[in-house]
């Protein structure tokens, strides 16, 4: 049975007839909620990673759960391919069009539905945005702790898609660690509710194999989170470093020393001084590379713990540490780092996105790898990540109207995964699998790994509709990438558009 499911990950569908859709699906939804001219489709045929492009057969825009549902069970009856869509900022492609599918957009599941200050909940549907949450309980002196760079605009339920993290989950914890309940349906139009509002619920921890499912499982149409206190003080350190290395080791040396930080990120040279030049934080221009420590909670306990890591950042070899003054130069710091991303597109004219995690001892060593690598494709690299748990997102620069820099770029970005692999950690921290990193799961997972997965899937979703050719490859997938050596981002259906 695994056998023939697995080989259908990829995607073997019949094609179905645009107007056999619409007599099939408009009739579920409210009026303007089918949507198939190809000039609207252009909105929904790439998420962040932008450089693979492709049109879903239709885009369905449900306003409520029973219309999910509906349209669900409507598409397992078709046997039609179904991929979900939050605010599309994902950056591995996976809410990429599977072509002929039906993209079903959240877009319209935006509201707080309710707020509860003894319990710290909010009970919210997935289209509402990541910082809208914490905007309404800040009243409440609470707020909602994982802080993608996308917050402004990201999803809660692509968060709980891709199980995303962001600057302060050192300490708070990644989108699984702050959710308690979610509401799913599945490709049948089944609804389940998973976890609960307590601490712990009976069965087995669906609510972890369901966060970072990247829709393979279902479609999450509520969500209940976590609130957490706002702390009494928050202070930033900046501290400077004259060599990327001597950065990367001082990380370590904190955490070794027992500090958890709120927030602990890295950028280097490149980085840095792109961010400046749009942010206008206060960064050194002249530094190889610099930290930003948050630490927050109780004064007394955030002032002693600021002497103790100046203490330590100064013997760990840093050039000058810089507290922040006051709350004005804290959000300059941090909007610095928030904004590298798309500060890093004044270096080039492309960059692609890379996000994989290593262990904090291995930092300074694949550090200094990566600029090796990078030298060998000639291609350029900035780093920004979040160095506390060894999230890594070097940035590769290139220039996609060159001929062969994308694959180049490709190629590196492969290598920089499957170093991350060979030093004990993995091809993703919280960007998700997606289409990008699908042949590095070959490196990652061996047959017996894959084999669960399989499983896993077949028991959701056993027609293979949700998702097709994300986050789990097939065998004859990494038989070709073992043999072939594709890199990431190889895309094995030509109908995937690119630049």
């Amino acid at each position: 049975m695994l056998d023939q499911f697995e080989a259908r990950l990829d995607g073997d569908f019949a094609p179905m007839g645009v107007e056999t859709l619409r007599a099939a699906l408009s009739p579920l939804l409210p009026p303007g909620g089918f949507v198939a001219d190809v000039e609207s489709l252009r909105a929904f045929e790439s998420d962040g990673l932008a450089a693979y492009r492709s049109l879903p057969a239709c885009v369905v825009m449900p306003e409520t759960t029973d219309q999910v549902r509906a349209v669900m069970a409507t598409c397992s009856k078709l046997k039609v391919p179904v991929v979900a869509r939050g605010a599309g900022t994902g950056l591995s492609g996976g809410a990429l069009p599977f072509p002929g599918c039906v993209l079903v957009s959240m877009a319209k599941f935006n509201r707080i539905l309710s707020m509860d200050a003894r319990s710290r909940t909010a009970r919210v549907q997935p289209g509402v945005r990541n910082l809208a949450i914490s905007e309404a309980a800040a009243p409440l002196g609470l707020f909602y702790a994982p802080d993608p760079s996308s917050q402004i605009a990201c999803s809660i339920g692509g968060n709980v898609a891709e199980n995303a993290g962001g600057v302060h989950c050192l300490k708070y914890g990644l989108t699984v660690h702050n959710i308690l309940k979610l509401e799913v349906v599945t490709i049948e139009g089944d609804l389940l509710t998973i976890g609960s509002g307590a601490l712990d619920a009976a069965g087995y921890d669906l609510m972890a194999l369901m966060t970072g499912s990247e829709g393979l499982l279902g479609v999450v149409t509520e969500v209940l989170v976590k609130l957490v206190p706002l702390p009494e003080v928050a202070k930033v350190l900046m501290a400077c470093f004259d060599e990327v290395e001597t950065a990367a080791q001082a990380v370590a040396d904190i955490m070794a020393a027992g500090i958890v930080p709120a927030g602990l990120e890295m950028m280097d040279g490149p980085a840095l001084r792109a961010a400046e030049d749009f942010a206008h934080a206060g960064y050194p221009k002249s530094a190889a590379a610099i930290l930003l420590c948050e630490l927050d909670g109780v004064a007394a306990d955030v002032e002693e713990e600021i002497a103790r890591v100046t203490a330590l950042l100064t013997r760990s070899g840093a050039s000058e540490v810089r507290i922040a003054r006051d709350e004005d130069e804290r959000k300059r710091f941090w909007a610095g780092r928030k904004g590298a991303f798309p500060a890093v597109g004044r270096l080039a004219p492309d960059y692609y996105c890379i996000d994989g995690t290593i262990p904090r001892r291995s930092l300074p060593k694949v550090l200094t790898q990566i600029g090796e690598l990078a030298e060998g494709h000639g291609l350029g690299v900035a780093n920004v990540f979040h160095a506390g748990d060894g999230n890594l997102h070097p940035l590769i620069l290139y220039d996609a109207g060159k001929p062969g820099d994308l694959e180049k770029a490709e190629a590196l970005g492969g290598e920089i995964l499957e170093l991350c692999v060979a030093v004990g950690g993995s091809i993703t921290g919280e960007h998700g699998v997606g289409r990008e990193k699908i042949n590095q799961m070959c490196s990652q997972y061996g047959d017996a790994e894959r084999d669960a997965f399989f499983a896993l899937k077949a028991a959701f979703d056993p027609d293979g509709l949700l998702n097709p050719g994300k986050a789990i490859p097939s065998l004859a997938r990494c038989a070709e990438y073992g043999h072939m050596h594709v890199h990431a981002g190889q895309l094995p259906h030509p109908e995937l558009e690119r630049f």
